[in-house]
């Protein structure tokens, strides 16, 4: 991951930069209960984002874990931002991170189907950036694996312990835990 422009975020005094960006790369697994600060932390980052551009962006949405009350979440919160092309998504990269975002490129290569960027402070991660292309399917598949986690509880009850297995399982290695809940997401979409 590289970083550009300005630090992402404040930092303790006896953290660089680079020191919280190489602890947030390398952050464990760690599932906390939900906080109901979680909305407030997702529309402060929406309205930063319009803010600055709102041209380029259909739709700026809080998916994830962080974004089902009640569910347990790593405390990161992941936003969703609909733009007309994947062409449009790579002209917003060196923008978003002057805007304090960081990513990988070679990561982002691997990507058919979006953009990924992160926000880090403290050696924490804070924000997950997916650039999406608007009401393609990749934006149709999480808005509805979202929405059906927040009209079934028993379900999402199913999620957490699921994520808890998960996350014990595979504390060190953040693309094997995702890797291993598709099963169950490909299960919930085809509910839907």
């Amino acid at each position: 991951m590289s970083a550009k422009g300005p630090a992402a975020t404040r930092q303790t005094p006896s953290m660089t930069d680079a020191e919280s960006l190489a602890r947030a790369i390398h952050e464990r697994v760690m599932l906390v209960p939900y906080d109901p600060a979680w909305p407030g932390r997702f529309a402060a980052e929406r309205a930063r984002l319009l803010g600055r551009f709102a041209d380029a962006l259909r739709g700026v949405v809080h998916i994830g874990s962080t974004a089902v009350p009640g569910l347990p979440a790593k405390p990161v919160i992941d936003i969703m931002a609909g733009v007309d092309s994947l062409a449009v998504a790579d002209a917003l990269m060196a923008p978003l991170l002057e805007a304090g975002y960081v990513t990988s490129a070679e990561f982002n290569a691997a990507l058919t189907d979006r953009r990924w960027l992160m926000r880090h402070a403290a050696g924490h991660r804070t924000h997950h950036l997916h650039l999406v292309v608007h009401d393609g399917q990749l934006w149709r598949q999480r808005l509805a694996f979202r929405d059906t986690l927040r009209a079934d509880p028993a379900l999402a009850e199913r999620y957490a312990l699921l994520k808890a297995e998960l996350a014990a399982r595979h504390p060190d290695d953040r693309e094997a835990y995702t890797r291993a809940k598709g099963e169950f997401v490909r299960a919930v979409l085809a509910r839907t």
